[in-house]
């Protein structure tokens, strides 16, 4: 984990990358040279000439599945200072979005990215919004400079897992 990574998560707070169920990953208008591999898996998200490109026009739409429900408290979303995403939209749980019927729902919180946040400064979530989330869709509506090309570097979401109980786990109780 890089050391950018690592300021980014508060205490108790775990980079999420583990409980992304990678198969249910999808990014509408993404290059097919630049995927949102490059900006998501770790490894990948580290190398600065990597990055994920909108391919059409500067909107993507995100979906990320997780193995097991988690709370997100904050994102970091990396990108250059002109084609680096600007107005980003964070819908919890809702699947199955597309870009025709992304304005139909209202989102669970919305970020207008900083330079700083640009460079790596974490973006703090209304925390109650993402309690037990199963999905996270990430909609990055624009970019800083108003081109045509969204370019993203690297993506952390930063939470915790939510303690499920386990339900075979449970024994039933006799009557005497």
């Amino acid at each position: 984990m890089s050391a950018d990574s690592a300021s980014a998560i508060q205490r108790n707070q775990v980079d999420l990358l583990d409980f992304v169920h990678w198969s249910g990953v999808e990014c509408l208008n993404q290059s097919s040279s630049h995927s949102l591999s490059n900006a998501l898996k770790q490894g990948y998200r580290e190398d600065e000439g990597l990055n994920l490109e909108s391919d059409a026009d500067e909107q993507l739409l995100i979906y990320i599945p997780f193995t097991q429900v988690i709370k997100l408290h904050s994102i970091v979303i990396k990108g250059p200072e002109e084609e680096g995403p600007k107005t980003v939209k964070l819908f919890a749980n809702k699947e199955h979005m597309g870009f025709s019927n992304v304005s139909d729902y209202p989102p669970s919180d919305t970020a207008v990215l900083s330079e700083d946040n640009l460079k790596g400064k974490p973006v703090i979530l209304k925390y109650v919004k993402f309690q037990n989330v199963r999905s996270l869709t990430i909609f990055i509506e624009d970019n800083q400079s108003g081109s045509d090309i969204t370019k993203v570097q690297k993506i952390v979401l930063c939470g915790t897992t939510v303690e499920t109980t386990d339900m075979k786990g449970l024994k039933k109780i006799e009557d005497h």
